[in-house]
Protein backbone atom coordinates (compact mmCIF):
# COMPACT_ATOMS: atom_id res chain seq x y z
CA UNK A 1 0.00 0.00 0.00
CA UNK A 2 1.28 3.48 -1.05
CA UNK A 3 1.11 6.27 1.37
CA UNK A 4 1.34 9.55 0.47
CA UNK A 5 2.24 12.50 3.38
CA UNK A 6 1.87 16.08 2.41
CA UNK A 7 3.66 18.96 4.00
CA UNK A 8 4.45 22.63 3.49
CA UNK A 9 0.95 24.47 3.63
CA UNK A 10 0.64 27.66 5.88
CA UNK A 11 -0.99 31.26 5.88
CA UNK A 12 0.30 33.28 3.45
CA UNK A 13 -0.50 36.88 2.11
CA UNK A 14 -1.90 37.26 -1.05
CA UNK A 15 1.35 37.57 -3.69
CA UNK A 16 3.41 35.15 -1.86
CA UNK A 17 4.83 31.92 -2.25
CA UNK A 18 4.64 28.07 -0.83
CA UNK A 19 5.89 25.26 -1.82
CA UNK A 20 4.30 21.71 -0.93
CA UNK A 21 6.07 18.58 -0.71
CA UNK A 22 4.72 15.20 -0.85
CA UNK A 23 6.78 12.22 0.08
CA UNK A 24 5.63 8.55 -1.12
CA UNK A 25 6.68 5.56 0.90
CA UNK A 26 5.48 1.54 0.39
CA UNK A 27 5.55 1.49 -3.23
CA UNK A 28 7.53 2.24 -6.47
CA UNK A 29 7.53 6.30 -6.78
CA UNK A 30 9.20 6.24 -9.78
CA UNK A 31 6.73 4.30 -12.20
CA UNK A 32 4.07 6.43 -10.16
CA UNK A 33 2.16 9.72 -12.64
CA UNK A 34 1.72 12.06 -9.76
CA UNK A 35 -0.77 14.86 -8.95
CA UNK A 36 -2.00 17.76 -7.21
CA UNK A 37 -5.20 18.48 -6.45
CA UNK A 38 -7.12 20.76 -4.38
CA UNK A 39 -10.68 21.58 -2.47
CA UNK A 40 -11.86 24.63 -1.16
CA UNK A 41 -15.05 24.35 1.38
CA UNK A 42 -18.56 23.80 -0.47
CA UNK A 43 -16.24 22.83 -3.48
CA UNK A 44 -15.68 19.83 -5.83
CA UNK A 45 -11.83 18.54 -5.67
CA UNK A 46 -10.26 20.25 -8.54
CA UNK A 47 -7.12 19.13 -10.46
CA UNK A 48 -4.14 21.46 -10.22
CA UNK A 49 -1.47 19.60 -12.00
CA UNK A 50 0.52 16.65 -12.30
CA UNK A 51 3.85 15.16 -13.67
CA UNK A 52 4.43 12.01 -15.76
CA UNK A 53 6.50 9.22 -13.89
CA UNK A 54 10.28 10.93 -16.07
CA UNK A 55 8.94 14.22 -15.58
CA UNK A 56 8.88 14.52 -19.02
CA UNK A 57 5.20 15.51 -19.33
CA UNK A 58 3.47 18.35 -17.33
CA UNK A 59 -0.24 19.15 -17.02
CA UNK A 60 -1.74 22.35 -15.04
CA UNK A 61 -4.93 23.51 -14.51
CA UNK A 62 -5.36 26.88 -16.24
CA UNK A 63 -6.05 29.05 -13.01
CA UNK A 64 -2.67 27.99 -11.74
CA UNK A 65 -0.41 27.78 -15.63
CA UNK A 66 2.33 30.30 -15.35
CA UNK A 67 2.10 30.53 -11.09
CA UNK A 68 2.64 27.30 -10.03
CA UNK A 69 5.32 24.39 -10.93
CA UNK A 70 4.97 20.92 -10.27
CA UNK A 71 8.15 18.72 -9.67
CA UNK A 72 9.69 15.43 -8.41
CA UNK A 73 12.70 13.71 -7.20
CA UNK A 74 12.79 10.31 -7.94
CA UNK A 75 15.83 9.26 -5.39
CA UNK A 76 14.09 11.11 -2.71
CA UNK A 77 10.03 9.56 -3.72
CA UNK A 78 8.73 13.21 -3.64
CA UNK A 79 7.02 14.85 -5.39
CA UNK A 80 6.93 19.18 -5.12
CA UNK A 81 4.20 22.00 -6.15
CA UNK A 82 6.15 25.56 -5.96
CA UNK A 83 3.26 27.94 -6.08
CA UNK A 84 3.69 31.37 -6.74
CA UNK A 85 1.79 34.85 -6.88
CA UNK A 86 -0.56 33.08 -4.84
CA UNK A 87 -4.52 34.19 -4.92
CA UNK A 88 -7.17 33.98 -2.41
CA UNK A 89 -9.23 31.83 -4.84
CA UNK A 90 -6.32 29.51 -3.78
CA UNK A 91 -7.30 29.20 -0.47
CA UNK A 92 -7.65 25.29 -0.18
CA UNK A 93 -6.75 21.77 1.33
CA UNK A 94 -4.16 20.89 -1.40
CA UNK A 95 -3.66 16.55 -1.81
CA UNK A 96 -1.74 14.54 -3.59
CA UNK A 97 -2.27 11.42 -5.66
CA UNK A 98 -0.50 8.61 -6.84
CA UNK A 99 -1.41 6.83 -10.46
CA UNK A 100 -0.23 3.69 -11.27
CA UNK A 101 -1.08 3.72 -15.11
CA UNK A 102 1.35 3.74 -17.76
CA UNK A 103 0.11 6.68 -20.15
CA UNK A 104 -0.01 10.25 -20.29
CA UNK A 105 -0.74 12.11 -16.70
CA UNK A 106 -4.56 13.15 -16.70
CA UNK A 107 -6.82 15.42 -14.85
CA UNK A 108 -9.37 12.97 -13.69
CA UNK A 109 -9.18 12.50 -9.84
CA UNK A 110 -10.83 9.15 -10.50
CA UNK A 111 -8.10 7.68 -12.30
CA UNK A 112 -6.04 8.25 -9.14
CA UNK A 113 -5.08 5.40 -7.09
CA UNK A 114 -3.94 6.52 -4.08
CA UNK A 115 -4.05 9.61 -1.85
CA UNK A 116 -2.66 11.96 0.64
CA UNK A 117 -4.61 13.76 3.46
CA UNK A 118 -3.69 17.01 2.39
CA UNK A 119 -2.23 20.26 3.75
CA UNK A 120 -4.14 23.45 3.95
CA UNK A 121 -2.96 26.58 2.47
CA UNK A 122 -4.49 29.76 3.33
CA UNK A 123 -4.14 32.79 0.83
CA UNK A 124 -5.00 36.04 3.01
CA UNK A 125 -6.07 39.19 1.08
Amino acid sequence: QVQLVEAGGGLVQAGGSLRLACAASGGTFSTYIMGWFRQAPGREREFVAAISENAANLVYADSVKGRFTISRDNTKNTVYLQMNSLKSEDTARYYCAADRRYGAPLRTPELYDFWGQGTQVTVSS
